[in-house]
């Protein structure tokens, strides 16, 4: 019997493992799911906004530094956002007709450059004179008051996303007897000479869709067709064009008119 009092009760002790502590790991998880609702949200916002949103968006991330030409990052200036509606290119007529004014190398020649707004976009005319301000008497390349002018307007325009038309025009006094250059010939090469200083000077390569040479057949004053005015390089920025299933008079003047079979 006094062995059986001596006797100690066993007692087994079990230790749990494996769970005693889950450290940071639920962090880290966490973190991941707010990140990939925060991407869900962010495209389903850009899948409701505009193009040029989305443009604009894009451009960042494909020129995080700014310095692109495309439409985001690299858009700045007078140009920005001013691409399609008539109340846009009326402001963009302004600021531009502003920034000639005020040049002081373009004083003597501000009154030879007309800008106005038209169905077809906003033309920007640069009207010579018998003085021959802009090109010398049938002379194709352009003098230094027309290469300063055209460099404005290109370091202005190519800052948008619209395309540009450039036309040459003459007025209706003859080249002289040779059929080898005539008034068609030197419209079509003062319109091209107009393009490659523009191109050179701030537009994108592909921004100017048309050159047209005209000759005389659209005067400036009908009723004096010899006038030196008629003599001019026109610039057309174009409205963009409208979308499918976008009325383009609802585009291009902001409002819808019925259309007339």
């Amino acid at each position: 019997m006094a062995d059986e009092a001596n006797l100690q009760p066993i007692i087994i002790r079990r230790k749990k493992g494996g769970h005693a502590h889950h450290g940071g790991a639920w962090k880290v998880a966490y973190a991941d799911f707010v990140t990939a609702m925060m991407a869900l949200f962010i495209v389903l916002w850009l899948l409701s906004t505009s193009e040029s949103t989305q443009k604009a968006v894009g451009g960042y991330f494909l020129d995080p530094s700014g310095k692109g030409k495309m439409i985001g990052s690299g858009m700045a200036g007078i140009g920005e956002s001013l691409s399609i509606k008539k109340e846009d290119l009326n402001k963009l007529k302004e600021k531009l007709d502003q920034a000639i004014r005020s040049a002081p190398e373009l004083a003597k020649i501000k009154e030879q450059i007309k800008i106005t707004v038209t169905s077809e976009g906003m033309r920007v005319e640069l009207l010579e004179t018998a003085a021959g301000v802009f090109f010398e008497s049938g002379n194709p390349k352009p003098s230094v008051s027309c290469v300063d002018v055209l460099t404005r307007l290109a370091q202005e325009l190519g800052k948008m996303p619209n395309t540009i038309v450039v036309e040459g025009h003459t007025d209706a006094n003859p080249m002289g007897e040779s059929l080898a250059y005539t008034n068609w010939e030197l419209s079509a090469d003062r319109a091209n000479a107009a393009r490659r200083v523009m191109q050179a000077n701030g537009l994108h390569p592909d921004q100017i869709v048309q050159v047209r040479g005209f000759a005389a057949q659209q005067p400036f004053k009908k009723e004096d067709p010899t006038d030196p005015s008629n003599r001019r390089i026109t610039v057309i920025v174009q409205y963009q064009k409208p979308k499918a299933g976008e009325d383009h008079d609802e585009v291009a003047k902001g409002e819808h008119k019925p259309k007339h079979h």
